[in-house]
C-alpha cells in the first residue's frame, strides 16, 4: 500500500527523510522538497513516483541507478551534491564543538575508481555478476558503471566467465577488482573450495586473458605478473585483497596536502600505515616509521623499501594500534605524524597523540563523525586545527574522505 510523502531533509546515508506522526520516514532516491508516493515498511519505504521533483533532480548517469546499490545520489545536481558531501564534515565537527573553516570539497571525477567488489551467484540461467541491490541480498546483474575505470567495465564478460570458474557454491560469493600497473588483480572471497581440474582451468583462463593475478580466500591461485602499484615513485606488489585508496587522483591529493604540512618533520610516524601510500612519499624529505597491523600490507611496505631508490630510511613495525597504540612517550621521537585509520577512527591512538609532544600532525579518514571524534580528543590535548579538507573520492555515495592537519607549540622545558 502506497502513501503520499513530502521529503523534509535528506539523512547521513543520502536517502530522503518525510517526517511522519510516527517519526522519521527514510525513501532512497528522492530530495528535499520532493513530494512522492511510497510503499512504507517501518521506517523505510520503497519510492513509487515523484509527483513533484526538486528543481535540483537531473538525470542519473548509469541505467542501473535505483536498482544497483552502490550509488545513492546519482539524481542530485552536482553543486548541491558537492555542497552536502561537505556540509556532512561540517556538521561532524560543529557535533564536537569544533568551529573551523572547512575547505571546499575536491571533487572525484567519473570513470576513476580502481577497486570494485562485486557480488556473483550461480543460477539456473547463468552465473549472474554485478552489484546488490540496495538494501537488498539480490544482485543486480551490471553492463556499466561510470564510477570505475574503464579496465574494469571492459573486462565485465570475462570476470563473469572467471567467477563461473571459480564457483563452488550454491551461495553468493565476492569478487573484488583491482586495476593496477600490472593488470587486473582479482579476488575471489567465499566461492567455495576447488578441486584440482577446476584450479586449473581457472588459472589457464587467467593466463590467456591476460589478468595479473587470481587469488581465492587470500590464497595466490596463480600469479602471471605481480601487481604492482605506484606510491609516488615507488613500486609496490600489493598482497590479495590490499586496502587501496578508491582513486588514484584522491590518494594523491592526500598525499600533497599531508606532504605540505609534514615537510619541516626530519622524522615521520605513519601509523595504520597500510602498503606505503604516505610513507614512500613522505620518505622523499623524512626518515618514515611505518606502523601497521596487517602483515602482508607491512611485507609489502618492507619489500618496496628494499628496492625504492633516492628515499630517505624508512623503517615498518607490525603493530596492533587498535589494541597497543604507540605511546606519547614513544610518539615523542618523532616531528611529525600521518594517520590514516579505517572508519572506527582511532581513539586510543588519539589519545596517546593528544599527550605527546609532536609538533606536526596529518587525521585523514573517511569517517566524519569519528573524525571529529579523534580531533576533539588532539584540540583538548593542545593540538590547534589548521585546516580541513573534504575529498569526494566515493562518487555518488554517502561516503567522504577528509584530511585535517594541526599544530602544536613546542612546550617551553624548564
Amino acid at each position: 500500500m502506497s502513501a503520499r510523502f513530502t521529503i523534509g531533509k535528506l539523512g547521513a546515508q543520502g536517502d530522503g527523510i518525510a517526517e511522519t506522526e510516527s517519526g522519521d520516514l527514510f525513501i532512497p532516491f528522492t530530495l528535499p522538497g520532493e513530494t512522492v508516493t511510497a510503499a512504507r515498511e517501518r521506517d523505510r519505504a520503497t519510492l513509487m513516483a515523484v509527483l513533484e521533483a526538486s528543481p535540483l533532480r537531473i538525470d542519473p548517469a548509469c541505467r542501473h541507478f535505483t536498482e544497483c546499490g552502490g550509488c545513492a545520489l546519482q539524481h542530485f545536481e552536482a553543486g548541491a551534491y558537492r555542497q552536502w558531501k561537505r556540509d556532512k564534515v561540517v556538521h561532524a565537527l560543529k557535533g564536537k564543538g569544533i568551529d573551523c573553516d572547512i575547505a571546499e570539497l575536491v571533487a572525484c571525477a567519473p570513470h576513476t575508481r580502481r577497486r570494485v567488489v562485486l557480488a556473483a551467484r550461480r543460477t539456473e540461467a547463468g552465473m549472474l555478476l554485478g552489484f546488490n541491490r540496495h538494501l537488498s541480498p539480490e544482485i543486480i546483474p551490471i553492463s556499466e558503471c561510470p564510477i570505475s575505470l574503464p579496465e574494469i567495465v571492459a573486462a565485465f564478460d570475462r570476470l563473469r566467465a572467471l567467477a563461473d570458474l571459480t564457483c563452488a557454491t550454491t551461495k553468493s560469493f565476492r569478487m573484488a577488482v583491482t586495476v593496477t600497473a600490472s593488470g587486473l588483480d582479482v579476488a575471489v572471497h567465499e566461492s567455495g573450495k576447488l578441486g584440482e581440474n577446476q584450479r586449473r582451468i581457472a588459472s589457464n583462463f587467467v593466463i590467456a586473458q591476460g589478468f595479473a593475478r587470481l587469488s581465492i580466500d587470500d590464497e595466490i591461485i596463480i600469479e602471471p605478473r605481480k601487481p604492482v602499484v605506484m606510491f609516488g615513485s615507488v613500486s609496490v606488489a600489493v598482497p590479495p585483497g590490499a586496502f587501496l585508496q578508491a582513486t588514484e587522483a584522491a590518494e594523491q591529493t592526500m598525499a600533497d596536502l599531508v606532504g605540505a604540512h609534514l615537510k619541516r618533520a626530519r622524522k615521520v610516524a605513519d601509523l595504520f600505515a597500510g602498503c606505503g601510500s604516505f610513507a614512500f612519499r613522505l620518505a622523499q624529505k623524512s626518515e618514515v616509521h611505518a606502523v601497521e597491523g596487517d602483515a602482508a600490507a607491512l611485507s609489502a611496505l618492507d619489500r618496496g623499501s628494499r628496492f625504492a631508490t633516492g628515499l630517505k630510511r624508512v623503517t615498518g613495525e607490525r603493530r596492533d594500534l587498535f589494541r597497543r597504540p604507540l605511546t606519547f612517550k614513544e610518539l615523542n621521537a618523532f616531528d611529525g605524524l600521518v594517520f590514516d585509520p579505517p572508519r572506527a577512527g582511532a581513539e586510543d591512538q588519539s589519545k596517546q597523540i593528544a599527550r605527546s609532544d609532536v609538533p606536526l600532525v596529518a587525521a585523514v579518514s573517511c569517517n566524519p563523525v569519528t573524525l571529529a571524534r579523534d580531533l576533539r580528543i588532539l584540540i583538548d590535548g593542545g593540538y590547534a586545527l589548521k585546516s580541513v579538507t573534504p575529498i569526494d573520492q566515493f562518487l555518488w555515495s554517502s561516503h567522504v574522505e577528509a584530511v585535517a592537519l594541526l599544530e602544536k607549540p613546542k612546550r617551553r622545558r624548564g
